[in-house]
């Protein structure tokens, strides 16, 4: 299998470039980047990996699937341009400013038959894949509420408008896991915080959503917070499970690693970050899954070799920009937003 990758900052660069030039029976063709500063930083990291300046010259040297990592304003253009070339193509997140323009990209995949993902990455972090063990072996019974939140102190976050925000950069991965776990949502309230005059961009969210199936997710993001909430709280009819921190994944990527530098040290968590699971005075410690980005990757060579499904729908990312719509028109309006009831649910 032969990926190209179209951009090469911050997410480019280490939550992409590194799972590519890990994937098994995979080569890195080549990175798009025009920037001086990449190319140099792409020949140190990845010296056999090639620089083109178009998507045009990366697809006429050979690919059977591009990543797409630019920034949110340019992204969703380059998306359309990918699919109209006829290759597959993997969309970083958030996928789109809004549900019209997830939709156009949606339909005219579908209209060409050309495979579209969307890099939902943290279905695959061990906190997160912790969470569905427990809900799949049923240990914590009926569950009540969902509580999801990523809270760190980034003042140079503050403002940046990239990803559309924090409610819509990292409320994607939030809501994803929700829909993931608990299905689709009948209503939608949610509070924004602006720390600075005339800001455009949010810098924390709340968001409670109602799933139709009767479970109620409290999501939360904010880059301000000193004392970060815990990362999951799940409240169940026989226990709860929290757990602290953030899945080690990000800082290994950061660091420079990658699975095929770590081996089974990708992903793995140490025992003093596991989480708990509580019910009245039992209180024991909860083995944590080993992560695995590098999954996403598998399951989209997978699929390009007629082996299995995309590794994300893109009616998935679809259907979790409907709700970020939804959040952010409950924000501006303070009201709960209800939105139509899923087939078999009315």
């Amino acid at each position: 299998m032969r990926i190209g990758l179209v951009g090469y900052g911050k997410g480019g660069r280490f939550f992409h470039a590194p799972l590519i030039s890990s994937l098994p029976g995979a080569t890195f063709v080549g990175v798009v980047t025009r920037s001086a500063e990449r190319r140099r930083q792409l020949a140190s990291d990845h010296p056999h990996v090639e620089a083109f300046d178009t998507l045009e010259q990366l697809v006429a040297a050979g690919v059977d699937a591009v990543v797409v990592s630019t920034p949110l304003d340019s992204r969703p253009a380059i998306v359309m341009q990918a699919i109209e070339l006829g290759v597959a193509v993997v969309s970083d997140k958030p996928f789109a400013h809004d549900a019209e323009q997830a939709e156009a990209m949606v339909l005219a995949a579908e209209r060409r038959q050309v495979p579209l993902s969307v890099y939902q990455n943290r279905r695959w972090d061990s906190d997160f894949l912790t969470v569905r063990k427990l809900l799949d072996s049923g240990a914590l019974g009926q569950v009540l509420r969902f509580e999801s939140s990523v809270e760190r102190y980034s003042p140079t976050s503050v403002g940046k408008g990239n990803g559309g925000g924090f409610l819509r950069d990292l409320g994607s991965h939030l809501v994803d896991q929700a829909l993931q776990l608990f299905g689709p949502v009948v209503r939608v309230y949610a509070e924004l915080e602006y720390r600075q005059p005339g800001q455009v961009f949010d810098n924390g969210f709340f968001m409670a959503l109602s799933h139709a199936g009767g479970v109620v997710s409290h999501l939360s993001g904010n880059c301000l917070q000193n004392a970060a909430r815990p990362r999951f709280r799940v409240n169940g009819t026989e226990g709860c499970y929290t757990v602290e921190g953030l899945d080690g994944q990000e800082a290994q990527a950061l660091a420079g690693l990658s699975p095929a530098t770590e081996g089974e040290r990708w992903g793995t968590e140490e025992h003093r970050r596991w989480g708990w699971f509580e019910h009245g005075t039992e209180r024991e410690r909860v083995a944590s899954e080993r992560g695995c980005w590098i999954t996403f990757y598998q399951h989209l060579r997978n699929a390009l070799q007629s082996a299995g499904p995309l590794p994300v729908a893109s009616r998935d990312a679809l259907a979790t920009t409907r709700i970020l719509d939804a959040a952010r028109q409950s924000a501006e309006r303070g009201e709960v937003v209800v939105l139509p009831a899923p087939v078999g649910h009315e």
